[in-house]
């Protein structure tokens, strides 16, 4: 554990209250815990080798770097859900043949492997930055593989979270996914970064294990290790020292809130028996699975793209099938909805051939992608009925980065002419003025909350920076969600949330007063939010959702929220 260290900042003194955006509620009291860093050593050696060593310190170089993405894939291998995914493309990135090769060059030109393996990343590191988008998020876990390859170079343990041997609180700048990814949730109680947004590797993490989590949290960098201090997932807030006896009772009262929720066994309505469908959000069959032992009545949003990613080639039809298949099987005679490939070039696919683009989020991403590789959504389309017919679970698919009635519709009879049920995604703002026209063409919509609010508010929601303006609780994205569930109800179409706002019991509930039918969350939070949803009535959430349509903050809109609804 890193070693406690006197406070000298006054934005850390006892009692103060440091805000950030909250990820995941619940309260937790405890010392912090910060990640070790990599011992000095020397980055910057101006001595270059001998022309005869250069050979030996290039294998040298790709020995430790491939030792580091074995121990991630073996660390992936031991993990489910998100977690897997998340290391396996750490994994995968530690192997990646653009920054192996720009080190591996500056090797043969006679750097010494670490300052090599410096200047390689900090390539990388400017090239991604520029990038923007998820390319912009992959600097935490390109940083974080570069200082596991020096430690290997030095013979040093890895970085990272230490263990602690307490409940504790770990707090950062930024944790990469090698480090939120195995985290003991017995141990690791709940978390506070400094950087990160509502969709960063941290709140993913978080939100999977179920822990207390708030993100771009101003001020944290002077709270030392060791310190007490009270975590508030709900308000998003960490106080530092604070009334001992104040503090413990937060906690407790959270723990029976938590107990009750832990009883909730659905299926999702209010306290006066409106229905609300409470489903969970996958990304393959082993989420699936454990989705199942939760109360979810099916599954919101499932996402293909770990079928296409990390492959050469694209994927059969047949090959697709098997894995909608399972999904489709876990979930038997239940609602299921498929999410058709969401992938563009900041999550570039090897066969589709993408250009560079200066601004992936605003490129061809999406449905986008099938204008110039038809031959994908179709055989993606295929596989899909294909899974359907073969488990006997007749499932939704819905596109996603729809921005026209045109696109929709196009979508709609191709779906149609496969016998599958047709929505789509409303995550750009076009979408939702015209969900309308949109809902002319199709059966169902789905908010994708995360992408609506970088579109709304002009803001990277992988920028710590601009956390706040992602924050779901904006009310410019607030008040898209509203014209786009009025839409469905004047056509008595459904329209659920699939973004992370659907994993905020309190935001669940405005949601629901909004005209919202259905929430899908991450399996962790499903129990959370339905059993808010049964502490509270229809008019209350309706009068929730009135107040904070009138407020001009995503704060104001929090505490209208909490006043009507506690």
């Amino acid at each position: 554990m890193t070693a406690t260290t006197p406070l000298t900042s006054p934005s850390a003194a006892s009692g103060t209250v440091l805000q950030g955006v909250p990820v995941v509620t619940g309260v937790q009291y405890a010392p912090v815990i910060r990640p070790g860093k990599l011992p000095d050593v020397d980055r910057e050696s101006t001595k270059d080798l001998a022309e005869e060593e250069r050979p030996a310190e290039g294998e040298r170089f790709n020995a430790a770097a491939s030792a580091v993405a074995t121990r991630l894939r073996e660390r992936a291998a031991h993990a489910t859900g998100v977690a897997s995914e998340v290391l396996a493309a750490t994994a995968t990135l530690a192997q990646d043949r653009a920054w192996l090769g720009a080190t591996e060059k500056r090797i043969k030109e006679g750097a010494p492997a670490v300052r090599a393996v410096v200047g390689a990343v900090d390539q990388f590191v400017d090239m991604f930055t520029k990038m923007g988008g998820l390319m912009a998020e992959r600097v935490t876990d390109l940083r974080d593989i570069r200082d596991r390859v020096i430690a290997e170079l030095n013979g040093l343990p890895e970085p990272g979270v230490p263990v602690p041997d307490k409940p504790s609180i770990l707090c950062a700048e930024d944790l990469a996914p090698a480090d939120t990814a195995g985290l003991d949730p017995k141990l690791v109680v709940a978390l506070a970064t400094t950087l990160g947004g509502p969709t960063s590797h941290t709140a993913i993490i978080a939100r999977q294990l179920g822990i207390p989590c708030v993100v771009a949290v101003a001020g944290l960098d002077d709270v030392p290790a060791g310190m007490m201090v009270l975590v508030d997932g709900t308000r998003g807030t960490v106080t530092v020292t604070p009334d001992e006896a104040a503090a413990r009772e937060a906690v407790a009262d959270a723990e029976r809130a938590a107990a009750q929720a832990a009883n909730w066994s659905g299926p999702g309505a209010t306290s006066d028996g409106h229905a609300v469908a409470v489903l969970a959000n996958v990304q393959d069959a082993a989420a699936a699975r454990s989705a199942r032992e939760t109360p979810a009545e099916g599954i919101g949003l499932f996402r293909t793209e770990l079928c296409f990613l990390n492959t050469d080639t694209e994927p059969t039809v047949e090959e697709q099938a098997d894995i909608y298949a399972e999904v489709l099987e876990a979930f038997a005679g239940c609602k299921v909805v498929i999410r058709t490939l969401d992938a563009g070039s900041d999550k570039p696919l090897k066969f589709a051939g993408h250009p560079d683009e200066a601004n992936p989020a605003l490129g061809v991403r999406g449905i986008r992608i099938a204008e110039n590789n038809p031959g994908l959504l179709t055989h993606q389309l295929e596989g899909i009925a294909a899974a359907a017919e073969r488990s006997g679970n007749q499932p939704w698919v819905m596109a996603p980065m729809i921005a026209t009635p045109q696109e929709a519709e196009r979508f709609a009879a191709q779906a149609r002419s496969l016998g599958l049920t047709p929505g789509v995604m409303i995550e750009v703002p076009a979408a939702a003025l015209l969900a309308e026209q949109i809902l002319e063409h199709v059966d169902f919509l789905s908010i994708g909350t995360n992408d609506l609010a970088q579109y709304t508010m002009a803001a990277d929601r992988m920028s710590a920076e601009l956390a706040t303006l992602t924050d779901p609780w904006q009310p410019a994205v607030v008040q898209l969600v509203a014209m786009t569930a009025r839409a469905g109800a004047a056509v008595g179409k459904p329209v659920g949330v699939c973004g992370e706002a659907a994993a905020d019991p309190l935001l669940a509930c405005v949601l629901t007063g909004l005209g919202v039918t259905s929430l899908s969350a991450a399996a962790a939070a499903v129990q959370n939010v339905g059993a808010k949803l049964a502490q509270v009535s229809l008019a209350q959430c309706r009068e929730a959702a009135e107040a904070v349509l009138k407020t001009s903050s995503a704060a104001d809109a929090r505490a209208a929220a909490l006043a009507v609804l506690g």
